[in-house]
């Protein structure tokens, strides 16, 4: 698109085509691409941990505070999130069962 003005001529001499020419000259498509997806799966609480380790809360509460799986806990005040991928890895679990030689619950 070939423009028949100065790109410094003020908005107020235009025409209505020179000024249509320049819109559409500067509405080009944009592509968003969004890389905020976080396949991270969280469990909440002493529950969701006693129900990812297939263990009570009494238990859950013990893991957690044997400071195996720290890195994956997230607390403030009474709210406990934790990274269930992370726990599981960190505290030598797959999948919800454990590896061998390594007791948990």
């Amino acid at each position: 698109m070939k423009l028949n003005f100065d790109l410094n001529t003020p908005i107020w001499q235009l025409t209505a085509g020179d000024l249509l020419d320049l819109l559409e000259r500067g509405n080009k498509p944009v592509t968003v691409i969004d890389t905020t997806k976080d396949d991270r799966h969280f469990v909440y609480g002493l529950a969701g941990l006693a129900d990812l380790f297939g263990c009570s809360k009494t238990t859950a509460s013990r893991i957690k505070q044997s400071g195996r799986i720290t890195k994956a806990v997230s607390q403030l005040g009474n709210k406990i999130v934790v990274d269930a991928d992370k726990a599981l890895e960190l505290a030598g679990t797959v999948n919800g069962k454990h590896s061998k030689n390594k007791r948990l619950c």
